[in-house]
């Protein structure tokens, strides 16, 4: 079996079983591998959102979101990670834009609105 596929088999075990800090480790190395697997990506933006690692993970959402511009769920896992950081004028624009990809998701609509109120400071 390859090794990549190993390493990101292994962390998403451990991402389903809510062990995200040690799930980083190998979807880490599972990246490092493999930097262009938006699956890998996706999976360590999780394990690093969960793990409460804002910062981090909104550069995987990113990374993601550059490479797919139309991902909805890596728009809005960038806004969320935005907004835990504080950076609420920054979440507004990857919360709208995940917000037209899929205007069917209450819970896009709901980050986006509260963004966009934080931002404006009310």
């Amino acid at each position: 079996m390859n090794c990549v596929y190993e390493l990101y088999v292994r962390g998403c075990d451990l991402l389903e079983h809510g062990d995200y800090q040690a799930a980083i480790v190998p979807l880490t190395r599972a990246r490092n591998l493999e930097p262009g697997k938006a699956s890998i990506r996706e999976a360590l933006g999780r394990a690093l959102f969960h793990a409460r690692r804002y910062e981090r993970a909104a550069e995987e959402f990113s990374a993601l979101a550059r490479a797919a511009p139309t991902n909805d769920y890596a728009l809005f896992c960038l806004g969320r990670a935005m907004q835990l950081l504080g950076r609420h004028e920054e979440a507004c624009k990857p919360l709208a834009l995940a917000c037209s990809l899929a205007p069917q998701r209450a819970d896009y609509r709901l980050y986006r609105d509260r963004a966009r109120r934080a931002a404006r400071g009310s």
